[in-house]
């Protein structure tokens, strides 16, 4: 619906949440910082977008085996 600041706000408000009740590198960040890539990439802020990207492509390097899917998907992200 274009609403990106809207959006923003609720990823920001997710990923508050689960940095406080979380460790830093747990896997359950790396969604939030991708779907706040996302937003920053759609608004056409593709340097801030790139930040969030490899914050969540650097938790999942840690946390996931070299082979799982989700590490596809983190590239194809960085790569948008």
């Amino acid at each position: 619906m274009g609403e990106y600041s809207k959006a923003l706000e609720y990823y920001e408000n997710t990923l508050e949440i689960r940095e406080i009740s979380l460790p830093p590198n747990h896997p359950s960040l790396a969604p939030s910082y991708n779907n706040i890539g996302r937003v920053y990439s759609s608004m056409g802020e593709y340097s801030k977008a790139l930040e969030y990207f490899e914050k969540s492509h650097k938790i999942f390097e840690i946390s996931l085996p070299a082979n799982h899917p989700d590490l596809a998907t983190s590239y194809s992200n960085i790569g948008e």
